[in-house]
């Protein structure tokens, strides 16, 4: 079942002389981890507004085309129902704590109290969050002492309490290290094993190889590629698009370029492994 369906959406922003998205198409499964690929201004973020609904509901602008959410078009929805259906993480963790709470428990509960949720369901909704993404040393800190990773999973709880279906992350690593960058990471596997469909903005393209299900390149406001990770991570024309390949992929297209017989390009570690052994003759050990 497809929980996201945009079917020919164009959109300009307010005074702009060129559209931001142009003819976009995309089919987004229920579960699916779909992560956006491309260089900066190929149109990532506006589409995740899109998705989101900041569009059209707070970026006005000329608009066409139709967007669909579990089903119902976008439109219907109105920003409350949304913000349950669809959570958005920004790109930066120091702009996503809201500076009113003192404690991390209380930041997390903020969203579930402004919608007027029971304390007692409120409790026990955070317990969950706090307990699932393990942060337990963190509940009675001030968020403003934390660091950016842990800024990062403060703010990805904050919308993971509010239950959504939908989680909508824009580029959350940008500005953390490799520690940071895996336990946010860890957090979004966590999330996609819970049933939660996600749509990432991401350059760190090795994490999306080992990751994602799904993969879409945007460039110059257009879906360009569209299809599996395997496929589109391994296809050399996202280098001629400003985007890189995973290492793995660069070293299988080498190794076939110098005629190596290679079957499928490995766009991961272990993929690459099996492929190395299978070229040597080695079998894999199937003991426990």
């Amino acid at each position: 079942m497809d929980i996201i369906e945009i079917k020919d959406l164009t959109y300009r922003y307010p005074i702009a002389d060129k559209d931001a998205l142009k003819d976009v198409n995309l089919k987004v499964k229920k579960g699916e981890f779909c992560a956006i690929i491309g260089r900066n201004g190929g149109g990532k973020t506006t589409l995740c507004n899109v998705i989101r609904g900041f569009v059209p509901h707070f970026h006005k602008g000329d608009l066409k085309g139709e967007v669909f959410i579990d089903g119902k078009n976008i439109s219907e929805y109105s920003i409350g129902e949304l913000a349950m259906k669809v959570g958005f993480v920004f790109q930066n963790p120091f702009t996503q704590v809201s500076g009113v709470k003192e404690t991390v428990f209380d930041e997390i509960a903020y969203g579930l109290e402004n919608l007027g949720v029971h304390p007692d369901e409120i409790r026990t909704r955070v317990e969950k969050v706090i307990e699932l993404i393990n942060i337990g040393h963190l509940r009675d800190k001030n968020p403003t002492e934390l660091s950016g990773g842990q800024r990062q999973r403060v703010a990805l709880a904050s919308i993971i309490v509010m239950e959504p279906d939908i989680l909508v992350i824009d580029e959350p690593t940008s500005q953390l290290d490799p520690q940071g960058t895996e336990e946010v990471f860890e957090i979004i596997k966590l999330m996609k094993n819970e049933g939660k469909t996600i749509i990432l903005v991401e350059h760190k393209i090795e994490l999306i190889a080992e990751y994602a299900d799904h993969v879409i390149l945007m460039d110059e406001g257009k879906i360009v590629l569209d299809g599996s990770t395997k496929e589109i991570l391994s296809n050399e024309e996202v280098m001629e698009l400003g985007t890189t390949l995973p290492q793995y992929a660069l070293l299988g297209l080498e190794m076939r370029k110098r005629g190596i017989e290679i079957k499928d390009i490995p766009i991961t570690e272990s993929q690459t492994e099996a492929q190395l052994k299978k070229l040597l003759g080695i079998k894999e050990d199937k003991r426990s």
